[in-house]
């Protein structure tokens, strides 16, 4: 559990971080580390949900920070319309 809990915040940074990257964004550490969890469990939730994916466990993994990556991109993205 232990494991898996801190395999999610080190993806998910990894993926929050490349995300601020591509967006060109500057948010910080420890946005990126909320961005790229919450994008790979809210993207996740949208794709089981169109039965387009298993969704991604919070492990290290390609998927996961693929997923986490992409969810956080569209997390940025969300916020950017609203700020306008």
């Amino acid at each position: 559990m232990i494991g898996s809990f801190l395999a999610a915040i080190i993806v998910g940074g990894i993926a929050g971080w490349l995300a601020e990257k591509v967006m060109k964004s500057d948010m910080g550490v420890l946005m990126n580390i909320i961005l790229g969890v919450v994008g790979a469990i809210v993207l996740s939730l949208i794709l089981r949900l169109t039965g387009l994916g298993s969704g991604a466990s919070a492990s290290f993994s390609w998927e996961y920070l693929i997923v986490g990556f992409v969810g956080a991109c569209l997390l940025i993205f969300i916020v950017r319309l609203f700020r306008r």
